[in-house]
């Protein structure tokens, strides 16, 4: 059947390349697409838009429409600032309401396996932006994967001789989970960060 749609077998194609999207779902939604083709066209314009329009922000390279961003040109404490790996992890952090210092973010984190390196990195940047002063603490909230940690010791040794305070995430036992039910890794988190009450 397909062999006649050479266009719908591009589109499942491009859709299956998004991540979390196998051939079953891109096939439904390709044909959702084509039943409502007003949302394929107002799609293709959000598409282009933000190809067009969002760029890493200068300072602290979170995704942005206007340079600098919202964050780096706001009233925020420059003094602290907290190191992410995606802007998708600033947004969880921003939402949290918890944090008020400034940002930066690295693009990723450091995975041989996958070929990325240091130098792959936001580091050099994250790096300059501390030696050029007022920055008295950098908190780092690189996830907590093999990848991440690998990430957080990188910067924690390029950062200490800079004379800044380095601090990391907390990690261990989410709020309102049951002990028996999280995995052994995150219990050892837990007992090793634990704090006296």
């Amino acid at each position: 059947m397909l062999q006649h749609a050479p266009t719908l077998t591009r589109l499942v194609g491009e859709l299956k390349k998004l991540p979390g999207i196998g051939e079953r779902t891109a096939f439904r939604l390709a044909f959702h697409l084509l039943k409502t083709r007003h949302t394929m066209t107002s799609l293709a314009e959000a598409l282009l838009e933000v190809q067009e329009r969002v760029r890493a922000c200068s300072v602290c390279f979170a995704l942005t429409e206007q340079d600098p961003c919202p964050l780096c040109s706001g009233q925020r404490d420059t003094r602290t600032i907290c190191v992410v790996e995606t802007s998708q992890d600033l947004l969880a952090l921003e939402r949290s309401n918890a944090f008020q210092g400034a940002y930066h973010v690295l693009q990723g984190a450091i995975s041989p396996l996958q070929g990325i390196s240091p130098d792959s990195l936001r580091i050099a940047e994250l790096l300059e932006r501390v030696r050029a002063g007022g920055v008295e603490e950098v908190v780092i909230a690189t996830n907590f994967t093999v990848e991440g940690e690998t990430t957080a010791l990188y910067l924690a040794r390029q950062l200490k001789p800079l004379g800044v305070k380095v601090t990391r995430l907390a990690h261990g036992i989410p709020l309102g989970s049951d002990i028996e039910f999280v995995d052994p890794a995150t219990v050892q988190w837990a007992l090793k960060g634990r704090s006296e009450l």
